[in-house]
């Protein structure tokens, strides 16, 4: 799946969460907004022959790199992002899952980091 059908996918769970996914439908919104920002992030090192091999590099050493080759503030961003949708994903049983106004927010975020990471808007 595309990053944009991801998070299509993403908002139609908010949208109408059924009752086979009671319960987990929010962090499998978070999942879901996560893996099109890995795929954005995958799409940037792809982008370029001298980055490719970043692509098999972790996603932390992925974010740790990426102000070296996009903007620092885009990168700040996403690294915030990032973080915010992989706690969501996971389950802790002291913490509340997040809510479908925190889960809309940062997939509004994570759409507007897919257009400032498109091909053409790189640092050099």
């Amino acid at each position: 799946m595309t990053p944009g059908e991801l998070l299509a996918s993403a908002r139609d769970l908010i949208g109408r969460p059924g009752a086979a996914a009671a319960g987990v439908w929010p962090r499998t919104a978070a999942l879901l907004a996560r893996q099109a920002l890995e795929a954005a992030v995958d799409a940037q090192w792809a982008a370029s022959s001298e980055t490719a091999g970043l692509v098999r590099a972790t996603q932390r050493s992925q974010l740790i790199c990426l102000p070296c080759y996009a903007d620092p503030a885009v990168a700040r961003q996403l690294a915030f992002t990032y973080a915010a949708l992989s706690g969501a994903c996971h389950f802790h049983p002291y913490e509340l899952a997040p809510t479908a106004a925190e889960l809309s927010r940062w997939i509004t975020d994570v759409e507007t980091l897919l257009a400032q990471l498109a091909p053409g808007t790189r640092s050099p």
